[in-house]
């Protein structure tokens, strides 16, 4: 992972919230609210917690009296997310490293990370983490992309921006958010890092966007895609856009595409 698959700033953040969350967060979050609603925690720390599409969902389910403490390592993304949230006493935000948390030994019930695992440099000492955190009992719930083959628009505009640059093609969303998909692979992780109860249910939906434009702006410039791009020539940022808009209207029309997405939706414990 490049050390720029990290930093969500900038323009970033609104983009990734109001093109990206709607696009292909928005029905996962619900998912992953839900699901960690069902365990009725007390307390319940959030990590990566990106533009708050997960706290938005699940803080309305929690308990009143629950605890609520939402993290991120990026504090644009926090401040963000904040911003996004109704005032609620329960809910602390802080900025914190998912791979050392600066939470005690047995501190919560429930940790969620929805889409964040794929990022950290060291994903057994993320997890060894979350299971330090975690009373007896407790549940690491998390999501992860499957293989970027699964997911039609960020396909589509991986291919479409690399004929901008052909000697240099971007490869963001393939090497990190579609990078790590292996089930094998993550249950193994999990296994090192003394989870022992696991489960792996890979989900498929429909990505909505009202337009092509719209789906290729979202991946383009509102995600490190956008970086990579200005990296290697920031005037060429908007031909990039172009070229993915030209991809995904081919595939799937000229007025409110649909697309393909798949994840793995995971609950560890043990």
């Amino acid at each position: 992972m490049a050390e720029s698959d990290k930093v969500f700033a900038g323009a970033i953040p609104k983009f990734y919230d109001t093109l990206m969350v709607p696009l292909i967060f928005g029905a996962y979050a619900a998912d992953t609210a839900a699901l960690v609603a069902s365990f009725s925690p007390g307390a319940v720390l959030e990590t990566a917690a990106g533009s708050g599409v997960v706290t938005r969902a699940l803080a309305p389910q929690l308990r009143a009296d629950a605890r609520y403490v939402v993290t991120d390592l990026n504090q644009p993304m926090l401040d963000y997310a904040a911003s996004r949230q109704g005032f609620d006493s329960r809910i602390a935000w802080q900025q914190a490293d998912a791979l050392a948390l600066p939470f005690d030994d047995a501190s919560f019930d429930v940790v969620c990370c929805q889409f964040g695992a794929m990022f950290f440099p060291n994903r057994v000492t993320g997890y060894a983490e979350a299971r330090r955190v975690l009373r007896p009992g407790g549940r690491f719930v998390f999501s992860v992309w499957d293989r970027i083959e699964e997911n039609a628009f960020a396909d589509d505009v991986t291919q479409a921006v690399a004929t901008v640059f052909p000697h240099d093609p971007p490869r963001f969303l393939a090497r990190t958010p579609h990078g790590y998909h292996d089930v094998a692979v993550i249950r193994a992780d999990l296994g090192r890092a003394g989870f022992s109860d696991i489960t792996i249910d890979t989900r498929q939906k429909l990505s909505h966007a009202p337009s092509a434009r719209d789906a290729a702006t979202a991946y383009c410039q509102g995600t490190p895609l956008r970086s990579e791009i200005e990296a290697r020539d920031a005037s060429l940022l908007q031909l990039a856009t172009d070229r993915a808009t030209e991809a995904i209207a081919s595939r799937h029309g000229d007025g409110p595409v649909a697309g393909k997405i798949q994840a793995h939706v995971i609950v560890a414990s043990g």
